[in-house]
């Protein structure tokens, strides 16, 4: 089924007249895995805590499994769990009680096998008899992600799943969300790690000042996040490009004297050499050469230019 979760026309403006969310489009297909990318402050916790109904908005529609969230608050609260930034956990509760106290704030009946299955998944089970503030952080994000999933939820947001976690436990969080998508569980996650999307998301959009910018299949975008640029300086300006260096796609700077060429780091040939070889044998003098890699900000910039 697809636009499982849909967001039509929502914008949100805070107090101070700061729009967090302006016109927000967007469909979540069910049983996929689709990752929200966006620098700091872009909107992307206010758009999952919107969808959550945990802030309110101005204009729009959001519907999940075509209940909409204002209307339908009960049927759209149980059928959403959310995963926070913050560790926001009763210290002084064990994993046990905690999980199950979150079940039943939802209205659900005590199923203890449920519970039991699902501290198991998360590696949790040797550790339901001990009390939150004992647990490391990635323990502590754990039973976060436990206690979103208490109730059986058809939706996981998880805000920043992988933040302030060592390289080691993304991986480790990383397999989490990917055994919850075979479970059939709809995952929308927020990062700003490039290689968080590639590994584990289906789809990736792109939001920046509020805005979605670019929804695009993970394979055709991690694939423009990939580019490289070779900065070429000649030792003499050109005004256009030669002729035989047009096969390769070369742009020229205001100085005129830096030929510009991007590359796909991911490829098995970049066209370096070739291009390399064929200034050389006619005749141009190269100054210097550089490299830069596309930083996921200027690539949002580029976009934000584009759109």
């Amino acid at each position: 089924m697809k636009n499982y979760v849909l967001i039509n026309g929502v914008t949100k403006t805070y107090p101070n007249n700061f729009k967090a969310l302006d016109q927000i489009d967007l469909s979540i297909n069910k049983g996929e895995i689709f990752a929200l990318l966006g620098p700091n402050g872009a909107g992307k916790s206010t758009l999952i805590n919107t969808i959550c109904g945990i802030l309110n908005f101005e204009s729009g529609k959001i519907l999940v499994d075509n209940f909409d969230i204002k209307i339908n608050y009960r049927q759209t609260k149980a059928l959403i769990g959310i995963v926070p930034q913050e560790l926001n956990l009763e210290v002084f509760e064990t994993v046990w009680n905690n999980v199950n106290y979150s079940r039943g704030l939802y209205g659900k009946p005590k199923n203890h096998q449920y519970i039991e299955n699902l501290l198991k998944e998360l590696s949790l089970w040797d550790k339901k008899d001990n009390k939150l503030r004992e647990l490391s952080g990635g323990m502590k994000r754990r039973v976060l992600i436990a206690k979103a999933l208490s109730h059986e939820p058809k939706v996981l947001f998880l805000d920043e799943p992988t933040a302030s976690v060592d390289v080691e436990l993304r991986k480790d969080m990383w397999e989490i969300v990917k055994r919850l998508k075979k479970n059939g569980v709809t995952i929308i996650l927020t990062t700003h790690y490039i290689e968080e999307a590639e590994e584990i998301a289906d789809r990736v959009g792109i939001i920046n000042n509020g805005r979605i910018i670019l929804v695009d299949e993970k394979e055709r975008l991690i694939k423009k996040l990939g580019q490289k640029i070779l900065k070429i300086e000649l030792s003499d300006p050109i005004n256009v490009i030669p002729s035989y260096l047009e096969k390769f796609d070369l742009k020229i700077d205001n100085t005129k004297k830096i030929l510009i060429y991007k590359y796909d780091t991911r490829s098995d040939k970049t066209g370096i050499t070739s291009l390399l070889s064929e200034i050389k044998d006619q005749g141009m003098i190269l100054k210097d050469l550089s490299t830069e890699q596309s930083s996921l900000e200027s690539i949002f910039l580029n976009l934000v230019k584009e759109s």
